[in-house]
Order: C-alpha cells, then sequence, then structure tokens
C-alpha cells in the first residue's frame, strides 16, 4: 500500500508535470482515502468507470482524461454532480494525466502505441516532445499497414490514401492530433497516423502526397494508462485493474 500524497508525488516527478503546459490540470483531481491499496485504471474518468471503480472496491481511479478542462462550464451540476458525488461519496481519488502521458519515453501513449503496433522509433515529431517518428522493418502497401492497425488495436482504421507509394517512414501522435499532419509531411513521412481525422486532414493528406490512418482516439490511448498503473502498483506493491470501457470514437 502507499499513502496517496506520496503516490501522487512520485507520479508527478515520474512524467515531468511541471513542463507541460496543458488543457487541464495533470496530478490530483479529487482527493481520496489514504492509504491506497487497489487502483483501476482507465482512459477516461467516465460515469461507467467511476461504477467499476466502486464495485471493485478501488482506492483511486488513474485515468488519462480526466476532469476541468479549459472552456468547460465552472458549474457541478448534471453529470459532472453525479461523477463527483460517486467519488465523494466513496472516498476515492482521481488521479489523471494527460499531456504528460502522451509524452513519456518509457510509459507513454505514443511509445507504448509504437510497440503494440511494431514501429521503430528514430526520434520525435515536434518540439514539445508530443509525437513521435519511426520507421518499419520493412515497406509496406498503405492497405496492408491499415489492416495491421487494424487488428493489433482491434478496430477498423480509415485510411487516406495520399497516393500510390508504400509506406515506409512513418509519424504518429495518439488522439485528437489530426492537425499535426503537416509536421509528419515536414519530417518526411510516408505515411501519418493520429486518433481523430478532422474534415480538412483528408485534404492535406491528399495534397501533400501523404497517407493518413485515423485509428481511433480510444484506440490509440488506452495503452499508456495500463503501463502507467502498472508501473506504479509494482513500485509501491499494490492491486491494480484496468477496465476497458469500449468507445468506437
Amino acid at each position: 500500500m502507499a499513502e496517496l500524497k506520496e503516490l501522487v508525488a512520485y507520479c508527478d516527478e515520474l512524467l515531468a508535470v511541471d513542463r507541460f503546459q496543458d488543457y487541464c490540470p495533470n496530478g490530483l483531481q479529487v482527493a481520496g482515502r489514504s492509504p491506497v491499496r487497489r487502483i483501476v485504471a482507465g482512459v477516461t474518468a467516465c460515469q461507467a468507470l467511476l461504477d467499476a471503480a466502486v464495485m471493485r472496491e478501488a482506492d483511486l481511479v488513474m485515468v488519462h482524461h480526466g476532469w476541468f478542462w479549459k472552456g468547460e462550464p465552472a458549474v457541478v451540476t448534471g453529470l459532472r454532480h453525479r461523477r463527483l458525488r460517486t467519488l465523494l461519496r466513496h472516498d476515492i481519488g482521481l488521479l489523471a494525466y494527460h499531456l504528460p502521458l502522451d509524452a513519456h519515453r518509457e510509459m507513454g501513449n505514443n511509445v507504448q502505441l509504437a510497440g503494440r503496433l511494431g514501429f521503430e522509433v528514430t526520434g520525435m515529431l515536434n518540439a514539445e516532445g508530443i509525437g513521435l517518428v519511426g520507421r518499419l522493418a520493412e515497406p509496406l502497401p498503405a492497405a496492408e499497414l491499415a489492416r495491421h492497425v487494424g487488428k493489433r488495436l482491434g478496430r477498423e482504421p480509415l485510411l487516406v490514401a495520399g497516393g500510390d507509394h508504400p509506406v515506409r517512414r512513418v509519424a504518429w501522435c495518439t488522439g485528437a492530433a489530426q492537425g499535426h499532419i503537416e509536421q509528419a509531411v515536414a519530417k518526411g513521412a510516408d505515411l501519418y497516423l493520429s486518433g481523430e481525422i478532422s474534415e480538412q486532414t483528408v485534404h492535406v493528406a491528399r495534397e501533400a502526397g501523404i497517407h493518413y490512418l485515423a485509428a481511433g482516439h480510444h484506440a490509440t490511448e488506452r495503452y499508456g494508462i495500463q503501463a502507467l498503473a502498472r508501473h506504479v502498483a509494482g513500485w509501491f506493491g499494490i492491486e491494480w485493474e484496468y477496465v476497458e470501457i469500449d468507445n468506437p470514437a
């Protein structure tokens, strides 16, 4: 078991949260009981995950997508009230890491996705270190790579062809990172992969001659939080469980 304060301080330092200007607070978002004996991890702090944490008698919920995003209403009503009430009623803490978890070089979403898909990491996509660039072991047609990604993630990706060239050099950034596609072009990538797609992404891919894969926001961001929870649980000698809440987006 671990004291909540000690566990949070360890995670904050491990993920270097002070380095990031984010859209939400990183770290402890809702205080809960201490010591922590059991963690439930998930991608998003939705009601279904909170209910699962209550059923499993968790002391702490650890997620990638937490609460209190910039631009959201500052009132606690409706679903926000129900979610917060669930944690407070059962004295469960909420620990969330957004960009710091995307960027971490061992447990981050991007490096974990690379391992899942068999991408060799060769560098960073941008100065912030959020996305990565790399290469395949051998060139593949874009459609064949798309089938491989779908098989590994359990979700069929959307492929936008940027020509008929094979894929060897790749760039990727999990989640809602479709806006980084021009950075991938500048890095000389044959294909760029992110979670979501926007209308303009199609035109950029076609005009720039780069293949694009939208592999799912949720599907691409399941692995970082599992790596983090596994590491923290092992470090402190506590129990943990990942709960998958299906999300087709």
